[in-house]
């Protein structure tokens, strides 16, 4: 029998568990506190729970984060890993550190379940979601290797987290909102909402449920402004079109000025980066407190897209200014590894159907 994980159990879970157990119900902040404050390995690094229920919890729980199989880093510092799960299957995670704060960019599924043309990780089949535990695995081996235990309060080199590696994370909704709150649970890991942004491609059903069940911040891969490219670039869209996606970005629960949407738009020459496509853009989301990140084309192997030229990403960027929207540029981090926007890919293989219906 295969132990559970208990990395990944909600505290409602762990109550329940505990209860039928017969351990008390206290025991359960100060063994939440070992392992997301302290980040312990094993329950015998838990001094002040007593050995009799360190033997008990032994015998029904595992803490188990996924192996890291493969460790590269950028000439920029970023940092690419390659995870193995329980399982087999893998994944990457990235992060990305920067002067006033490091990012790691998370994944939700192995492979993913959209086909974005110009995206790496769109050309491997979904294999399957990741659970609670594999996404909150990933906060935590980031922690192991900057040796960031216990949770620091400043100064942390995992100061962010954006869910925008492998796979969508609105098409693994309950396993990544479980996660996330226990990221954020503050006798723990601790980070706060406005410090994680969930990046999604449009599914729209999905976003009113996010924003009211997790309240994070928004991230929504545009990429196009009309329906017939979008449909290509994003296949997505032939489901939820533009206006449909705008329009739940509109109503997306606690925007305002201070928490914008952020509009994700990739450049690529000779596609959709005219100065018409940039005066659409602004178009369609007046009045929606927004930001648009401009992001420069990431090369990989077999891609039939170029990035826009310099001057025309600079021309396209400065008429979303003058409407009024911040419109950075996004700096490409970590392209020598792969590591980069659009670049992630993991080399699992695609399960049955059954397989992956059961997961």
């Amino acid at each position: 029998m295969t132990m559970q994980n208990i990395i990944g159990l909600s505290r409602e879970e762990l109550e329940r568990d505990f209860t039928d157990a017969g351990i008390p119900k206290f025991r359960l902040k100060q063994i939440w506190h070992w392992i997301y404050h302290h980040g312990v390995r094993s329950f015998d690094d838990m001094p002040n729970v007593p050995k009799e229920l360190r033997f008990k919890l032994q015998d029904l729980y595992t803490i188990n984060r996924p192996e890291i199989t493969k460790a590269m880093t950028s000439a920029d510092g970023t940092q690419k890993w390659l995870l193995k799960f329980q399982d087999g299957e893998e994944a990457e995670c990235v992060h990305i550190p920067e002067s006033v704060r490091g990012t790691l960019c998370v994944s939700s599924q192995v492979g993913c379940t959209l086909t974005c043309k110009f995206c790496h990780t769109g050309t491997q089949k979904l294999v399957r979601n990741l659970g609670s535990a594999e996404i909150v695995g990933q906060m935590m081996l980031a922690r192991d290797a900057f040796d960031e235990w216990p949770t620091p309060f400043s100064n942390r080199l995992v100061s962010n987290i954006v869910m925008m590696g492998m796979g969508e994370p609105l098409y693994n909704f309950d396993n990544v909102a479980k996660a996330l709150k226990i990221i954020m649970d503050p006798e723990g890991i601790a980070l706060s909402r406005r410090k994680i942004t969930l990046s999604t491609s449009g599914v729209v059903p999905m976003m009113d449920r996010c924003g009211e069940e997790i309240g994070v911040n928004l991230a929504v891969s545009l990429h196009a402004v009309r329906d017939d490219l979008r449909n290509v670039l994003v296949p997505l869209n032939k489901k939820y079109p533009i206006k449909d996606l705008i329009d739940a970005c509109r109503r997306y629960p606690g925007v305002n000025n201070a928490n914008r949407i952020t509009f994700e738009y990739v450049m690529l020459k000779g596609v959709n980066d005219t100065n018409a496509d940039a005066k659409e853009l602004v178009h369609l989301i007046r009045g929606i407190p927004a930001k648009i990140n401009l992001i420069p084309f990431n090369p990989w192997p077999g891609s039939d897209f170029e990035c826009s030229t310099p001057d025309r990403i600079d021309a396209f960027s400065q008429i979303v200014q003058r409407a009024g929207y911040s419109s950075p540029v996004r700096t490409p981090r970590g392209r020598d590894i792969l590591a980069a926007c659009g670049q992630l890919k993991s080399e699992s293989v695609r399960q049955s159907k059954s397989l992956l219906k059961a997961s």
